[in-house]
């Protein structure tokens, strides 16, 4: 009988002190089938890293506190099976701190730097498992064949090639994997983005045809509201992969659009549990395949500040080609482009206030003359598609309700401007009158 196997991903709010690590040790016990273990870095220790590697010369306690700091969480590591790779890190870390010292924008330097910190939490978090009797080991994700598209930063694995260099005999037992970075395109360690550990995670399940993947969080669920409104409300039960791209790109701080990505061709289910919480038998948020049946709305995205830039253009052909060097620009200086709407003879796009002087600039090298109006919100009001009756009844009602425009409609989300920046108020009568889970 073929076991299940089950992806964990902890990541550095997990992993604050010892307790984290024996509720680790608790659900890894307990958990039916295999497990794969992804993980970040402890709480705080990639920071320290960043801060080091911007002052290398004044970081000459850095190795001996880090070295401290991980016996505290992993008593006998310096004596046990993986001491030496123990030192070895530390080693690492010098080296990386001196040549630094000589040339502070080596990136290579800085990434290995960097990456010291899921090494030691793989190192720490292995060790505690195998005291318990659990037989688990630290991987390095490059050291496995974990290839990224891209070099120095790169925006995701390359599942691809990552499927056909993986060394899937590393992975016996239960196998402690470094997240968040892997082999650049050029060979050189890379590292992932923000969110980068959760996107390994998932890429591994991919490559690994894992049953499911659970990121274990500090919080319960994904919620239909982002708290920093100040609404409470509670997790939603099922999110298609559309959806959750939609609502991570825009508001929720529990997802990044990367992660889900890697799990959509061939649905493997993802979920969010608490770590601290009850280990409950269903996940108080499942991610998995788009459905339709409930056609409703199920969260609320909310984009503080944004602004349109239009442009007039007399040549429809001049009109078709600049647009184009437009998005490539504005992809190059990772711009999002929230709207984007083209006319014979106009255009305009949707920016965040905070890119808008880039923006600008990029799209005044190609059209003479912009224009920019602000909006103190953009809204995503997100679900699997509506009915096209239900869909204009309902953008009509909250338009009669709010003074708001309508962007734009898609299978996940309808999504909407206003002028006005009053957002709780504003969040309060969508949730009101969308009957979302939410106590306003």
């Amino acid at each position: 009988m073929i076991k299940s196997m089950t992806v964990h991903k902890f990541g550095g709010s997990c992993l604050r002190d010892i307790s984290d690590l024996n509720r680790i040790a608790e659900v890894i016990q307990h958990w039916p089938g295999k497990s794969v273990l992804v993980v970040s870095a402890l709480w705080g220790t990639t920071d320290r890293l960043m801060r080091a590697s911007k002052e290398p010369r004044y970081a000459s306690r850095l190795v001996n506190d880090l070295s401290r700091q991980h016996l505290r969480f992993a008593p006998g590591l310096i004596e046990g099976e993986n001491a030496k790779l123990f030192k070895a890190v530390l080693k690492g870390i010098e080296r990386s701190l001196d040549e630094l010292s000589r040339n502070p924008h080596e990136w290579s330097a800085i990434n290995r730097l960097l990456a010291a910190g899921e090494r030691l939490s793989a190192l720490v978090v292995a060790h505690h498992l195998q005291k318990l009797g659990i037989q688990a080991h630290p991987v390095g994700a490059e050291d496995i064949g974990l290839k990224l598209k891209g070099v120095n930063r790169a925006p995701m694995v390359d599942i691809e090639t990552s499927m056909k260099q993986l060394d899937r005999s590393a992975l016996f037992g239960t196998p402690v994997i470094t997240g968040w970075f892997g082999e650049g395109s050029d060979g050189e360690l890379a590292l992932l983005g923000r969110g980068g550990s959760d996107h390994t995670a998932t890429s591994i399940a991919r490559l690994i045809d894992a049953d499911k993947v659970i990121l274990w969080k500090d919080v319960d669920g994904v919620l239909p509201l982002n708290p920093r409104w100040g609404i409470s409300s509670q997790p939603i039960p099922y999110l298609g992969y559309g959806e959750a791209v939609e609502l991570s790109r825009l508001d929720t701080p529990v997802l990044h659009p990367a992660t889900v990505e890697p799990l959509r061709s061939i649905g493997i289910p993802l979920e969010i549990r608490d770590l601290r919480g009850v280990v409950k038998e269903t996940a108080s948020t499942i991610i998995g395949p788009d459905l339709h049946q409930t056609r409703r709305v199920k969260a609320i995205g909310c984009l503080p500040n944004v602004v349109r830039i239009t442009v007039q253009s007399p040549s429809l052909e001049v009109q078709s080609e600049n647009l184009g060097r437009v998005l490539v620009d504005f992809a190059e200086e990772n711009i999002p482009c929230w709207d984007l709407e083209s006319n014979p003879g106009s255009i305009s796009w949707i920016v965040s206030q905070h890119d808008l002087k880039i923006a600008k600039s990029i799209v005044s090298t190609y059209f003479d003359k912009t224009s920019t109006f602000e909006f103190g919100v953009m809204f995503s009001l997100v679900g699997n598609k509506l009915p096209e009756d239900s869909e204009s009844m309902l953008t009509e009602k909250i338009k009669q309700i709010l003074d708001v425009e309508v962007l734009s409609v898609n299978d996940h989300a309808i999504r909407l401007i206003s002028k006005k920046n009053d957002i709780h108020s504003m969040l309060e009568a969508l949730a009101n009158y969308l009957q979302l889970a939410v106590e306003v």
